[in-house]
């Protein structure tokens, strides 16, 4: 071949390269032309949830990994060829689960998709960036623990590897252990800068009767109680800290003593309600500092104190309505008796145990929110949870009414993630062109 002929050749293929990638630019760039086409799909039912409202025969406009908006399937079948009619059947944002050990546990992560879960917090394991979304379980890990020397969580799980006090393969296990308050800020420091999205401290004294952590949980006889807990000092800085970066700071907090001190430092969140019964006076400062409660009911049913607890919280925000406490769902997936994915019996809890009034259909509304628009909206991503427009695609649908049998929701038929079809059990409602 010619030397001017094999530049030719050259300079069209790296023409045709150009050309294919300007092609695909376009493609993914496209998404303020027609919604028309293979990137988009319209699902219907009888009830769509977006995260705030029940709707009734309306539909759901998803085009590639985002929601473009929820309306009625007439106004909205124009706007794209391929269309799901789920027909008796509820279509909701997928739920948030607030509290989580799955890496610690090694929970499998596509079984919580799976059911119904796709986003979860990571509240103690190994530190790990912000991942998932596009067709995996997201997970916003918290990272481990920061625990006193000696104290829970690392005296009933072990160091794991926490002996390496340089670089992050301290934070490679469910706690991480300081003794001063420059230990303390420098560990907050770490942890946000490995991609924490919330900082967790541990305030448990152990003593409960009925918690898990009292009984062998695997892992022999609990050590003598009480066990060491971070002084008032430490727990201020750490707040402080966390604060200054822009990460709220959680409390697993046990008995009185554990309540005390996360009050007096200026805890922004509960990860679960207290198993032992908390004094009155406590609860009541708790809703006035504004506290946000995960509720985790289910998982520690065995507690002497957590559905008293519970109910008093309710009682007392429902008489300060200018106070900003809330219940998140949570229940703690990575124990053994719970399921991983969307558990209906810690919604039962919720519904019974925080409707102090009596229960209406705003009240089962609240506990559906609770696992989804105002859990991102804690989490501060507020469009997670929701089917607003530009929200993940992240779509969970059962076959029936889930606001009256909330069971239906462990075993979804349908799940999406971030525009990925993960399971759908509708066959006979397979997309139509």
């Amino acid at each position: 071949m010619k030397t001017y002929q094999l530049k030719t050749v050259i300079q069209l293929t790296i023409l045709a390269l150009i050309s294919s990638l300007s092609l695909y630019a376009f493609a993914q760039n496209d998404s303020a032309k027609s919604s028309a086409g293979n990137q988009c799909y319209v699902i219907s039912a009888e009830r769509v949830f977006d995260g705030f409202d029940l709707h009734e025969n309306a539909a759901v406009l998803i085009k590639r990994n985002k929601i473009v908006q929820v309306g009625a399937l007439d106004q909205l079948s124009g706007l794209c060829n391929r269309k799901m009619k789920l027909g008796d059947a509820t279509i909701l944002p997928g739920f948030i689960e607030s509290h989580a050990h799955i890496t610690f546990q090694k929970i499998p992560s596509d079984k919580v998709l799976k059911h119904g879960i796709t986003t979860i917090r990571d509240t103690g394991g190994p530190l790990l960036k912000p991942m998932g979304g596009n067709g995996k379980l997201r997970i916003l890990s918290v990272g481990p623990i920061i625990q006193a020397v000696d104290g829970y969580p690392l005296n009933l799980f072990g160091n794991h590897g926490t002996e390496t006090s340089s670089g992050h393969d301290k934070y490679d296990t469910i706690g991480v252990a300081v003794a001063t308050i420059e230990e303390a800020e420098k560990t907050v420091i770490d942890l946000v800068a490995g991609g924490s999205s919330m900082i967790k401290i541990a305030l448990e004294p152990g003593g409960e009767t009925g918690a898990p952590w009292m009984s062998s949980h695997g892992h022999g006889e609990p050590p003598q109680t009480p066990w060491p807990l971070l002084s008032l000092d430490i727990v201020k800085a750490i707040v402080a800290k966390a604060h200054a970066l822009n990460r709220k700071v959680a409390a697993h907090v046990g008995e009185n003593t554990g309540v005390e001190l996360a009050l007096d430092a200026g805890v922004d969140e509960w990860t679960h309600i207290p198993c032992a019964e908390v004094r009155d006076d406590l609860l009541h400062r708790a809703v006035e500092q504004n506290v946000t409660f995960v509720t985790t009911v289910d998982t520690l049913s065995g507690c002497t104190g957590i559905h008293a607890n519970t109910h008093k919280l309710a009682h007392i925000m429902s008489h300060n309505p200018d106070s900003k406490s809330k219940f998140i769902y949570g229940s703690e997936i990575g124990h053994d008796n719970v399921p991983w994915g969307i558990n209906a019996e810690e919604m039962i809890l919720m519904l019974n145990l925080t409707s102090p009034d009596g229960i209406d259909f705003g009240d089962v509304l609240r506990v559906f929110r609770s696992a989804t628009s105002e859990a991102g909206k804690y989490l501060n991503y507020p469009l997670l949870g929701t089917l607003m427009k530009d929200a993940p695609a992240d779509i969970i649908a059962v076959r029936g009414n889930p606001f009256e049998r909330f069971k239906l929701l462990e075993y979804p038929d349908l799940v999406i993630s971030g525009g990925h079809i993960i399971i759908n059990d509708f066959k006979k409602n397979k997309v139509k062109h």
